[in-house]
């Protein structure tokens, strides 16, 4: 038996095993997840009402009990959920603290170039390797919720060959791996009450199949900055200032800022719809603002990036994605707040607020509860 000076040796004072612990039990959300063969990407607004509040709180409570249920139908499919929320979302179902960078969605105009901003409130990004367990996660998800949110879009995603979107280039090449993706997405220090957390920007681009295929393969190389076959980056000798893979390099002090994509290619053959849903995930959303803006107005403004010629985007927005931790967490509210929120107002009418970025076309053009 320990004498109590041995008891005394392996006692950790109070204060810091509660500090330890803190650290130690934040876990992220799924973001870093491996890439899938399917996904469903589905964005939500909450419908007004004190009720509907409650039911989208306690959602965010269950998450990880639905989807470790559907889950262990198959556990090799490895189906996973980040739920994330706009900013109007944050507000409506948690107030303050706000993360430090949440923020609607801002909208660039450039000439016929157009980054929409779109309503969303919440994002569910489902993926697993197969369609039935996202399918069925997104059953018991929506009957979850059903009247208290009301979803504003819905995509079904596929992988389309060796990763490659339906303009027929391979996608997500420059992914991070290992510690660099969650360096590169998962918030630290910089905003430690929401450590642990990232940021989502989607987006849903509609492409001109008949334009893009009407060129030559040369041409088109020369607008991705690749090989269409290899899928090796084109030397910058011949790889114009306007390719995509050019201006989507982000560089600060030196260094590359990388973000993490998860994009999908989607359609209806019949309808002549094809897409690419675009999802990218990041530690600030500047990174992925920095790039929209240098492929929407250019780098520099004029030198755009010609896959807008073939590629319109359909919707626009910005998410926050809270700890896996700060989600379990997530309590019925307590009545002092609940009669305070009963205050807010309907989402009619709502009133404008700028959200601009003040640089170049860049604006915000989101509305309040």
């Amino acid at each position: 038996m320990r004498d109590e000076a041995e008891d005394k040796r392996h006692e950790v004072d109070p204060m810091t095993r509660h500090d330890a612990s803190e650290s130690l039990r934040t876990v992220p959300q799924a973001v870093t997840a491996p890439l899938t063969r399917a996904a469903i990407f589905l964005v939500v607004t909450i419908r007004p009402g004190l009720e509907n509040r409650a039911i989208l709180r306690s959602l965010c409570a269950d998450l990880a009990a639905l989807v470790r249920a559907v889950a262990f139908r198959d556990i090799e499919a490895a189906l996973s959920c980040v739920m994330g929320f706009g900013s109007e979302g944050w507000d409506r179902l948690f107030g303050q603290p706000r993360p430090a960078e949440l923020h609607p969605f801002r909208e660039i105009h450039a000439e016929a170039r157009h980054a929409v901003s779109t309503p969303g409130d919440v994002l569910f990004h489902i993926r697993a390797q197969r369609m039935d367990l996202c399918f069925e996660l997104a059953m018991q998800i929506t009957t979850h919720i059903a009247g208290a949110a009301l979803s504003v879009d819905e995509v079904h995603g596929f992988r389309y060959f060796d990763d490659r979107d339906l303009m027929g280039f391979v996608d997500g090449t420059e992914n991070p791996n290992g510690d660099a993706a969650i360096d590169a997405t998962i918030i630290g220090e910089e905003d430690a009450a929401f450590a642990g957390g990232s940021y989502v920007v989607v987006q849903k681009y509609l492409h001109d199949l008949e334009g893009w295929n009407a060129l030559s393969t040369e041409t088109q190389e020369l607008i991705v900055g690749r090989s269409k076959l290899s899928d090796i980056e084109l030397d910058d000798s011949i790889k114009p200032t306007s390719a995509h893979s050019a201006l989507t390099v982000i560089v600060e002090n030196g260094k590359e800022v990388k973000i993490l994509r998860d994009n999908m290619p989607f359609g209806r053959v019949s309808q002549g719809e094809f897409g690419t849903y675009f999802i990218g995930y990041s530690r600030s959303p500047r990174t992925i603002e920095q790039m929209l803006e240098n492929m929407f107005v250019g780098r520099p403004p004029g030198n755009y990036d010609r896959l807008l010629d073939f590629s319109r985007a359909a919707t626009g927005n910005l998410f926050f994605v809270p700890s896996a931790t700060f989600l379990e967490d997530v309590a019925d509210e307590p009545a002092a707040v609940a009669t305070c929120a009963s205050k807010e107002i309907p989402q009619s009418n709502p009133p404008m607020r700028d959200g601009s970025l003040g640089i170049g076309s860049l604006k915000g053009d989101s509305r309040n509860e």
